[in-house]
């Protein structure tokens, strides 16, 4: 990605590390997401929509919080 993004780690993350992810939430359109242990790594991009509906589901407990 080109645009210069600014990421954000979970709140439920520790501070030693661990199964974290990143995400930048400046986009309009597009979640990008990417681990917090390889910032220079790949970087999945999902549609607002499919991640707002990620995360719903994850707040009503349709899917686990640790998958």
């Amino acid at each position: 990605m080109s645009t210069e993004l600014t990421w954000h780690k979970s709140t439920y993350s520790g501070g030693e590390g661990g199964n974290c992810i990143e995400v930048a939430d400046s986009l309009a359109e597009v979640v990008p997401v990417r681990d917090s242990k390889d910032p220079n790594g790949p970087t999945l991009t999902f549609t607002a929509t499919a991640w707002q509906s990620f995360i719903t589901a994850i707040h009503t407990g349709e899917l686990p919080a640790e998958l």
